[in-house]
């Protein structure tokens, strides 16, 4: 029986091509069905950071065919959780929403070595995420 009371997650950072697309398939890697992921960018770029792409498949994560989406009050709605990455006051804030700002260097214009790093602390932190609202989806 699908679990239906699953936590929705939306990660929020300016181009939707590095830090929020990294957080989502790290949170969909590890929780797979129990949580709900979302990401978007308040000004969106055409396609992935290739260095996050490449930083990503490195640890086994495949992000090649996301696209960066744009943010909209819809998708804040339909999230119990908004973790915003450097959006500032683009990210609107809707009343009971548990809002986290996650402050992250960006990773644009940076090659896969300087994304590694960022990289490996987002999965960090999603790994403490998981453990709070989706305990037993933890590998």
């Amino acid at each position: 029986m699908p679990d239906t009371t699953a936590s929705s997650v939306l990660f929020v950072c300016v181009h939707n091509a590095g830090r929020s697309q990294m957080a989502a398939a790290f949170l969909t890697h590890l929780a797979g069905d129990r949580v709900q992921v979302r990401s978007a960018g308040s000004a969106p770029a055409d396609t992935v950071n290739p260095a996050v792409v490449e930083a990503m498949a490195e640890v086994g994560v495949d992000i090649a065919t996301e696209v960066p989406k744009v943010l909209t009050t819809d998708a804040v709605q339909a999230s119990d959780v908004v973790i915003t990455m450097g959006c500032g006051d683009t990210c609107p804030v809707l009343p009971g929403k548990r809002y986290l700002d996650w402050d992250l260097p960006d990773p644009a214009g940076r090659g896969v070595a300087a994304v590694r790093p960022i990289r490996d602390e987002i999965e960090k932190r999603i790994r403490g995420l998981v453990d709070e609202i989706a305990p037993a989806a933890r590998p």
